[in-house]
């Protein structure tokens, strides 16, 4: 989820929110503060353990204080984080890891083949690739303290790409005894070996967040490109300030009490930009993509027919347009896998129709037996984009004769009501809005809104066979063509069965004061904070 907050009020107010900062904010900002950099986030961090949550705040979070084994640069190509260097045998079925010198643990405690083991295979329970990955292999070992090896059953392209994919969950390496616990228990230790310590003493829930220098952190000597390259750390401390205002955002960082905002309201750009000491910056090159899902477990959208009117009665702009997001900075999608990825096509996409179809969408509703059965559209209160496109959509599915309610609830209420499978009657739910960066679009394998294998699906729970099929043939082909080919297939049926209805597309620049500088590109929603440079 993407926490892109939406200003209510007037920007003409913005400079008399600043007389209004609350105090602890101002107590901790001080002139001595020069390598300290305090960093506005789009969503409060409540789940710490990446293999337990898709949020974008724990995904960066884990960024921060964990490494990987690769990541993706800023093309989207896997390179080698913590791994020095691999080789794979003459039959493909046998990849063998050297892990760098001089990496450790927060705790001092050096990284060793046995952590790195315990990560992989606690994340291959947890993550949809990892799943997949998982049944091709034979064995993951450790050879000696820096060697481990993956031995698959059969040749499989995509495992490189998967270990680094940001796709699905984050594929943290955690000490062995915090990787052997079981997926269903959280892991709370928040020690890793990444570039940043987290601090619990200031840890401040609900308020603000400390991250500090790992001051015996290795850096790889490439420069930073995207997720890849050396993570090289110019500040001493990085604070997550959290400040649900926007207002009161924008005024603490015209004051310089901030140095970041990650997400500010669309209506404060003029006003960003007019100002000598701010910048907008677009960290995400390749935007988000909004979208709703359906229970395809519960009436009505247990009828394809009444999914089916639902990619009619969207008008993307529209919807867009409630949500908050400028509209220079907003676009169209139509296929499965995204705007910017290799594997965006228009297959199957004749029911996209500019400013969408109200009467097409009315009569497959018809079609579909709908009788006035109550449809929930769940609604975040405390995620002003998603509550503006549910209150619209909402508004729309009334215009249709569709008897819709809202139901609105805070983040954390949002997460445990959509977990349930049960009709409306029994909290359960008809439709709810999440967002991900366009990137993750391009692996089937790994985003949870490309699954339809039922129980076992992203909540919504979508099933097709056929499908599933083509999905599961992703990681055995070779080619480039092969696999754009195998899009276009499963975006055919994926349109046919409705898993995912698409919102639109859009970029959200961070707001920046000009003093911080470096910040790094990537193609996801959730930013590095190594590399920032502050004057």
């Amino acid at each position: 989820m993407t926490i892109s907050r939406r200003n209510m009020m007037k920007v003409g107010l913005a400079a008399g929110a600043a007389l209004s900062l609350p105090s602890v904010l101002r107590a901790q900002t001080a002139p001595s503060d020069a390598r300290t950099v305090r960093w506005v986030p789009d969503g409060i961090l409540q789940v710490f353990d990446p293999l337990v949550s898709t949020a974008n705040e724990t995904s960066q979070h884990s960024l921060a204080i964990y490494d990987t084994l690769f990541a993706l640069d800023s093309k989207g190509l896997p390179q080698p984080q913590m791994v020095e260097k691999w080789g794979l045998s003459d039959d493909k079925k046998t990849y063998t890891f050297h892990l760098r010198e001089g990496q450790a643990f927060h705790d001092g405690s050096p990284v060793t083949a046995a952590d790195c083991v315990a990560s992989v295979r606690r994340w291959g329970q947890a993550d949809a690739g990892g799943k997949v990955i998982m049944e091709s292999v034979k064995d993951i070992s450790k050879n000696d303290d820096r060697t481990f090896t993956i031995t698959l059953t059969q040749p499989l392209p995509l495992l490189i790409p998967s270990l680094a994919s940001a796709a699905g969950l984050y594929l943290a390496v955690m000490r062995e005894k915090d990787a052997s616990r079981p997926v269903t228990e959280q892991v709370t230790a928040n020690i890793g070996s990444g570039p940043f310590k987290f601090n619990e003493a200031l840890a401040r829930p609900g308020a603000s967040f400390v991250y500090d220098r790992n001051e015996n952190y290795v850096p790889r000597k490439e420069a930073p490109d995207g997720f890849a390259g050396g993570k090289v750390v110019n500040v001493d401390r990085v604070i997550w300030n959290y400040l649900a205002d926007q207002q009161t955002a924008f005024a603490a960082l015209q004051a310089g009490e901030v140095d970041l905002v990650q997400a500010p309201a669309s209506d404060l750009y003029p006003a960003i930009e007019s100002d000598p000491n701010l910048e907008l910056e677009i960290m995400n090159k390749a935007g988000t993509n909004m979208f709703l899902r359906l229970n395809c477990l519960q009436p009505p959208f247990n009828n394809v027919k009444a999914r089916q009117a639902m990619l009619h009665l969207i008008d993307q702009e529209a919807v867009m347009r409630a949500a908050g997001f400028d509209p220079k900075y907003i676009n169209p999608v139509t296929s499965i896998f995204g705007r910017t990825t290799p594997y965006s096509n228009d297959e199957n996409t004749g029911w996209y129709k500019k400013g969408g179809d109200l009467e097409g969408a009315k009569q497959l509703f018809q079609e579909a037996g709908y009788a006035g059965e109550k449809v929930v559209v769940l609604q975040t209160s405390d995620w002003p984009a998603a509550s503006n496109a549910a209150l619209y959509l909402a508004n729309t599915l009334r215009k249709i004769g569709v008897n819709a309610e809202l139901a609105s609830s805070d983040w954390s209420g949002f997460t445990a009501r959509r977990s349930n499978k049960g009709p409306v009657e029994d909290g359960g739910w008809s439709i709810f809005i999440s967002d991900w960066s366009d990137s993750k679009f391009g692996n089937p394998l790994d985003i949870p809104a490309l699954l339809a294998n039922g129980d076992d699906a992203w909540y919504g729970w979508p099933k097709n066979d056929e499908y599933e099929a083509l999905r599961a043939k992703w990681g055995d082909v070779d080619t480039l063509q092969e696999r754009q080919a195998l899009a276009r297939e499963m975006q055919r049926l994926s349109w046919d069965f409705v898993g995912t209805v698409m919102l639109g597309h859009y970029v959200s620049p961070v707001a920046r004061r000009k003093s911080l500088t470096g910040l790094v590109s990537v193609l996801s929603v959730v930013y590095p904070m190594w590399n920032m440079q502050k004057a």
